[in-house]
């Protein structure tokens, strides 16, 4: 009987070698890039830190509140995309996506804008006019009407406006004007409806829309968040600004509301 002498080292060889080539052609999500290359910068930015300040470093300071339209072209870049487009957010649906999947605290407009009362989804959704309703479907199977509920969706597209909380000082260490946020209150603007005969109807007559405050952010909180996701630039894109950015370099426009003075002599 003859026998038949097996080579280990290649057959190995051969084992190793087969899923290689038959797999070779085989494209899968991951080795598929939208891109020239991987971003790497944006996922691990860290927003520039504060100087450190004493009080006694501070001659002088005024904290104002503005306000910020998103209709205005400058400000264009905190309003889109309405909807999630390529991990870019706008900034309310960014805020939103922070409470929900990184536990942040936002807080009650209702109650101060000093950052006192918090506010849960719940509150937050109530203030978009999220509200369920019921409705009568056919079933199929029976052909009897059943009651069905139905939950509106969050309208985030209706934040048109931010109202802006920050304090300006004169820093006599480095003998500077400076200016941090303090926080940022989205406004949401919509057409008020009333119940009719007819159903529902559209209250503001085409001119005014109601105008509802939906929750504060304390600014300082949201800086890391921030400074991870970019905005759009329609001028270059690999020249990609965080929402931090944004902020930091004042790259918006506003109207002055109100202030409040603080005078410290030294």
């Amino acid at each position: 009987m003859k026998t038949v002498k097996l080579n280990i080292p290649k057959l190995v060889f051969f084992l190793i070698l087969l899923p290689i080539v038959f797999g070779a052609n085989k494209v899968t999500a991951q080795n598929v890039l939208d891109d020239i290359y991987q971003p790497e910068h944006e996922p691990v930015r860290k927003p520039v830190p504060y100087n450190y300040l004493r009080q006694a470093d501070v001659m002088w300071k005024k904290k104002l509140w503005r306000m910020l339209d998103l209709r205005q072209k400058i400000n264009l870049p905190l309003y889109y995309p309405t909807e999630p487009i390529d991990n870019r957010y706008s900034l309310i649906d960014l805020i939103i996506y922070g409470v929900e999947n990184e536990s942040m605290t936002v807080y009650d407009p209702d109650a101060d804008d000093q950052f006192t009362t918090q506010i849960t989804l719940d509150g937050i959704n109530d203030n978009f006019g999220v509200k369920s309703d019921t409705t009568w479907v056919e079933d199929l199977e029976t052909g009897e009407m059943k009651p069905k509920v139905v939950i509106n969706e969050r309208r985030t597209y209706e934040v048109l406006r931010y109202l802006m909380k920050e304090i300006w000082y004169f820093d006599k260490q480095r003998s500077m004007l400076q200016v941090r946020i303090l926080g940022l209150c989205p406004i949401r603007m919509y057409a008020k409806e009333v119940e009719s005969s007819d159903g529902m109807e559209d209250d503001s007559g085409g001119k005014d829309l109601t105008m509802k405050q939906v929750l504060w952010v304390y600014y300082p909180a949201f800086r890391n968040l921030f400074a991870t996701h970019i905005v759009f630039n329609t001028k270059n894109d690999a020249e990609r600004r965080t929402f931090e950015d944004i902020f930091s370099m004042r790259r918006f426009n506003s109207i002055f509301l109100k202030k409040q003075m603080f005078m410290t002599i030294v």
